[in-house]
């Protein structure tokens, strides 16, 4: 599902990122994701379909798009996502045609996904998938800002912790891993890699007509 875009002022093609940063939840992804897409105009963040119900301060089609479970359902069978989890008895999906809609904009795709749907994601686009794996500085730590985060029951927490240990046992599925012990520093790195994964060589499209141009007019 490879898009190429312009990205080079030599007139280089290139082929869209699909940008994909895990973590588990509290480890500070969503905001790493929020500041990447304030600082990059050339990114857009893919909106999941989800089953859960909307929260306080939540906007439906920028925070996730809110449907029932008949509809996600529909949504499977048709094929419209690249992936889709079963996550604390609630469903999340990335639709595909959003994605295209993004890539042909000449613009790559930020992921906030966790490692189902990086596999997942991974299968179908290979090469174009960059899979960055966010860790917290401790287990301890990241329990402290679940419940300084004050937006679940405890017992939600429990849950969200349980299942932490097993998304970091995934580490080795992803392209990056990165700790989150200071948010600058963490987002900083992850804007480095996006950077330098648009200058890879396998994706410069474009690169083997403008050699063999030089090399004709040489």
């Amino acid at each position: 599902m490879a898009h190429t875009i312009e990205s080079d002022p030599h007139g280089f093609k290139r082929r869209g990122v699909l940008f994909v940063l895990s973590s588990p939840s509290g480890a500070g992804k969503s905001t790493i994701a929020r500041k990447l897409l304030a600082a990059d105009p050339d990114l857009r963040m893919s909106v999941s379909a989800t089953t859960r119900q909307i929260r306080p301060g939540e906007v439906e089609g920028r925070d996730y798009q809110f449907v029932d479970l008949e509809r996600f359902r529909e949504m499977v069978a048709d094929h419209a996502f690249l992936e889709w989890a079963h996550v604390f008895n609630h469903r999340y999906g990335t639709p595909r045609a959003q994605v295209e809609e993004i890539l042909a904009s000449g613009r790559d795709v930020l992921f906030d996904i966790d490692w189902q749907g990086a596999q997942q994601l991974f299968q179908i686009a290979g090469g174009d998938v960059v899979r960055v794996f966010i860790l917290p500085p401790s287990m301890e730590e990241l329990h402290q800002r679940l419940l300084n985060r004050a937006t679940d029951p405890i017992e939600v927490i429990d849950a969200r912790m349980a299942r932490a240990a097993g998304e970091v046992s995934h580490w080795d599925g992803y392209d990056y891993v990165l700790v989150n012990d200071d948010v600058e520093k963490c987002f900083e790195s992850v804007r480095t890699i996006l950077a330098a994964e648009r200058l890879k060589r396998s994706r410069q499209t474009g690169l083997i007509g403008f050699i063999r141009h030089m090399l004709k007019t040489a």
